[in-house]
C-alpha cells in the first residue's frame, strides 16, 4: 500500500461509536513511531484535543498490540496537572484513536532548539513542574523510562505536561527490577545499558540529563557516535561549565550518579536548594519560547527571604552547598546564566549557516511535486514569530513592521530600533550597539519623543491599511517578555528580505508568496499564493522533494544571501 493510501484511511470526520461523538480532523501535528498526531475537534462543543492515531496495519504483531494496550492502561489511570490529560480511546476498521489534552506550544525539544541554554529562573520554573509530575508518577508506582525534552509538552500557559507513555512500566511489588533495554540514547541510565535491572532511579538520571541540557544547551553525554555516548554514560563522563551556579551544579551531580541507590528521590529533589532558594517565576510569557525573558523589573527591596517564599513542604532536604545561606534578594536566585542583556547576534554567521543549508538541499536536486503529504511537513519546526506586515518609509524615517504576535517595530535610518510589545504598553529601545533599554508608551525619556510618535504612526498605519499574514491572536501582557526584532533588511525588484535577531530570515515576494527560513530548526516555511502555511525540514525536502514554487524561492534565497555575504555589497538598513 502506498503512503497516499495510508493517509486516506484517516477520515476527515472521526466517529466514536461508543459515545456517539464526532471529531473533525484538523491540523497535522507530527509523526512519531507508529502514530500520527492531529488536532481534532469535538463537533458538538468545539472542544479541541490532540488525536494520536495509530494504523492497525502497523500493529500486526501481538507484542505491538500488547504494548499499545499497556500504554493506554497506564496513561488513562493518571490525573495530574503536569501529565498530559487522557480523555478517551476508541477504534474503527483502520485505526486506534487516543484523545489527549492539546498542548499547542509543542514540546520542550523545540524550546531547546530555539533557545539552547536557558536562564536559571526558567530552568527552575520548568524543573519544579517536571519533578512534581514525576513525583506523582512514582507515587503511583509508574516508571516513565523515556523522560526527555521531546516528551515534555507545553500548553498555552507554558505549563509542563509529561506525555508519551509508550515505554512506561508499572512496578508490581517492592524491589521489582525491570530488564527491558529501553530509552533514548542521550537520556538512558547506565544500569539499563549494563542490563543490571532497573527501577524508578532511571527517571532521576533522565531528569539530571534534562536539567543539564536546559542550563548548558546540549545533553551531557552527547557525541557524534552512539558507541562513544554509551561509553561516556557508563563512565559517568561529563563536564559542567563554570557558568552554572553552585546549587544547580550540585543538583545535577546528585542526579547523575552511576550508582542508582545513591540518586535522590523526587521529594528530596523538590526540597533541593536550587529549587527552594532561587527566584522562580510564577509564570512565563510565551515570548520565552524564542527569546530570554527580562528580569530587570524585579523588586528586590521589599520581599521576604526567598527561602521562605519558595519553600516546598514535600519531603526532606538533601545535603547541598550553602545550606544555611538565606537569599534576601531576587538577584541571588538568578544564577550565573541569567543574561544582563540580549546576547550578541551574529548576522553574518546566521547567513552563512543558512546558505550552507540551502546549498545542501539544492545540490540534492529535490524532486518537484505538487502532491504534499502531511508527513512531508513538520509543524513543530514552524516559526513562533514572523513578520506579518511591513511598510518601507526609509526615504524619510525607516522601516516599520508588525510581527505575528502583534508586536510592532520600527528600524530607523540611524539603525536604532523601537519595539512595541503585543500588550501595547511596554516598549524596548535598541541602540546602535544592540543594547536594550525599557520603557512604556506613557513613560519614556523626552529625547525619544519623535521616535515614539513615529512608532505610533507606523503602528496605526499597518493596523488600518494592511492585511495580516497568518498571524495569531495571542496578546502578551507579561513585562518579562522580550520579542525578536528586525536586525536588518533589504529590498529588490523581486521583494523584501528581513532578518530577525533570533535567526529567522524571511523573504516576501511580489507574487505575495513568502518563505521563512530558520537555521536553528533546519527548516523552511512556505506561504503560497493561496496563503497555505507549510513548514518543511530541509532534510525532508532532500528526501521527499518539494513544490516547483518552493524550489524556485530557495534558489532565489541562495543567490540573494550569497550577494549579501559579499563584503563589497552595500546593504540597506
Amino acid at each position: 500500500m502506498s503512503k497516499e493510501d495510508d493517509v486516506c484511511t484517516i477520515p476527515a470526520v472521526i466517529y466514536d461509536s461508543h459515545t456517539r461523538t464526532q471529531y473533525k480532523k484538523g491540523r497535522f501535528f507530527g509523526k512519531g513511531g507508529f502514530a500520527k498526531c492531529y488536532e481534532i475537534t469535538n463537533t458538538m462543543n468545539n472542544q479541541a484535543y490532540a488525536g494520536k492515531i495509530v494504523s492497525k496495519k502497523l500493529m500486526a504483531k501481538q507484542n505491538q498490540r500488547e504494548k499499545m494496550t499497556q500504554e493506554i492502561q497506564i496513561h488513562q489511570s493518571l490525573r495530574n496537572k503536569n501529565v498530559v490529560g487522557f480523555y478517551s480511546f476508541f477504534e474503527d476498521s483502520y485505526n486506534v484513536y487516543i484523545v489527549l489534552e492539546l498542548c499547542r506550544k509543542r514540546s520542550m525539544m523545540e524550546l531547546h532548539k530555539r533557545r539552547k541554554a536557558l536562564t536559571e529562573p526558567e530552568t527552575r520554573y520548568y524543573m519544579k513542574q517536571i519533578l512534581s509530575g514525576v513525583h506523582y508518577l512514582h507515587q503511583n508506582r509508574i516508571i516513565h523510562r523515556d523522560l526527555k525534552l521531546g516528551n515534555l509538552f507545553l500548553n498555552d500557559d507554558l505549563v509542563v505536561k509529561i506525555g508519551d507513555f509508550g515505554l512506561a512500566a508499572k512496578i508490581e511489588y517492592e524491589g521489582e527490577r525491570k530488564k527491558t533495554l529501553c530509552g533514548t540514547p542521550n537520556y538512558i541510565a547506565p544500569e539499563i545499558l549494563n542490563k543490571k535491572g532497573h527501577s524508578f532511579e532511571v527517571d532521576i538520571w533522565s531528569l539530571g540529563c534534562i536539567m543539564y541540557t536546559l542550563l548548558i544547551g546540549r545533553p551531557p553525554f552527547e557525541t557524534s557516535s552512539l558507541k562513544e555516548t554509551y561509553s561516556r554514560i557508563k563512565k559517568c563522563d561529563y563536564k559542567i561549565t563554570s557558568a552554572v551556579s553552585a546549587s544547580a551544579k550540585h543538583m545535577i551531580m546528585v542526579m547523575l550518579q552511576p550508582e542508582p541507590t545513591s540518586r535522590p528521590k523526587t521529594e528530596q529533589l523538590l526540597a533541593h536548594d536550587f529549587i527552594t532558594t532561587g527566584y522562580c517565576p510564577s509564570s512565563l510569557p510565551v515570548s520565552c519560547l524564542t527569546m530570554a525573558p527580562r528580569f530587570d523589573k524585579l523588586d528586590v527591596s521589599s520581599r521576604k527571604p526567598l527561602i521562605e517564599l519558595n519553600h516546598d513542604k514535600v519531603g526532606s532536604p538533601i545535603m547541598s552547598p550553602n545550606k544555611n545561606k538565606k537569599y534576601n534578594s531576587i538577584a541571588a536566585g538568578l544564577g550565573a546564566t541569567a543574561p544582563s542583556s540580549v546576547a550578541h547576534f551574529d548576522a553574518k554567521e546566521n547567513f552563512l549557516t543558512l546558505r550552507n543549508m540551502l546549498v545542501k538541499v539544492l545540490k540534492s536536486k529535490p524532486a518537484r511535486t505538487e502532491k504534499i503529504l502531511d508527513e512531508m511537513t513538520d509543524p513543530a519546526a514552524q516559526p513562533m514569530i514572523w513578520v506579518s506586515k511591513w511598510v518601507d518609509y526609509s526615504d524619510k524615517y525607516g522601516f516599520g513592521y508588525q510581527l505575528s504576535d502583534e508586536g510592532v517595530g520600527v528600524m530607523f535610518n540611524d539603525t536604532t530600533k523601537l519595539i512595541l510589545l503585543p500588550n501595547g504598553i511596554n516598549v524596548h529601545y535598541v541602540d546602535k550597539n544592540g543594547d536594550e533599554s525599557y520603557m512604556t508608551v506613557d513613560n519614556y525619556p523626552k529625547s525619544y519623543d519623535k521616535k515614539m510618535k513615529l512608532l505610533s504612526y507606523f503602528s496605526r498605519y499597518m493596523r488600518e491599511h494592511l492585511i495580516k499574514t497568518g498571524a495569531s491572536a495571542c496578546r502578551e501582557v507579561d513585562t518579562m517578555s522580550r520579542t525578536p526584532h528586525l536586525h536588518q533588511w533589504c529590498r529588490s525588484t523581486s521583494g523584501v528580505l528581513m532578518q530577525l535577531n533570533n535567526g529567522t530570515v524571511q523573504m516576501n515576494f511580489g507574487d505575495h508568496t513568502k518563505i521563512i527560513m530558520c537555521p536553528l530548526m533546519c527548516a523552511i516555511t512556505y506561504i503560497d499564493e493561496d496563503r497555505s502555511f507549510r513548514t518543511f525540514r530541509f532534510s525532508s525536502i532532500e528526501k521527499n522533494g518539494c513544490s516547483v514554487g518552493l524550489y524556485e524561492k530557495m534558489r532565489y534565497a541562495y543567490d540573494k544571501i550569497t550577494v549579501l555575504l559579499d563584503p563589497e555589497n552595500v546593504y540597506n538598513k
